[in-house]
């Protein structure tokens, strides 16, 4: 599955239902269900919804692997702002969100590490 598939998705389990009443459903506006529908990218926030309303895992959509790779917010933010640069190899885009997931967990534990250590100055 891909993020270009989220469109026809949307459309198949849309059916013959209106634009305005899923999009309501989802908590979305009736242009950005359209736009989407349509084959645009929509933001980390409609993404979200969108993924929750067709009750799919969002590493599904964006490719990536679950196995030994928790699901983490994070890594899916990344992973939907690098797969909207089109010039990036096919794989590119999960392998640099996982990239920066880690970097920024690593940046995390020593700038908490560095608090404790400041207040045992005290």
């Amino acid at each position: 599955m891909t993020l270009l598939r989220l469109g026809a998705m949307l459309r198949d389990r849309r059916g013959g239902r209106g634009i305005r009443q899923v999009a309501q459903e989802i908590g979305i506006s009736p242009a950005t269900l359209t736009r989407v529908e349509g084959g645009r990218l929509p933001d980390i926030a409609t993404f979200q919804k969108m993924c929750s309303w067709l009750k799919v895992n969002p590493a599904e959509i964006l490719d990536i692997p679950t196995d030994n790779n928790p699901t983490s917010t994070e890594a899916l933010v990344a992973a939907v702002h690098l797969r909207a640069d089109q010039t990036l190899p096919e794989g590119a885009a999960s392998d640099l969100a996982q990239l920066i997931v880690v970097a920024h967990r690593e940046l995390a534990r020593r700038a908490q590490k560095r608090r404790v250590d400041v207040s045992s100055w005290l």
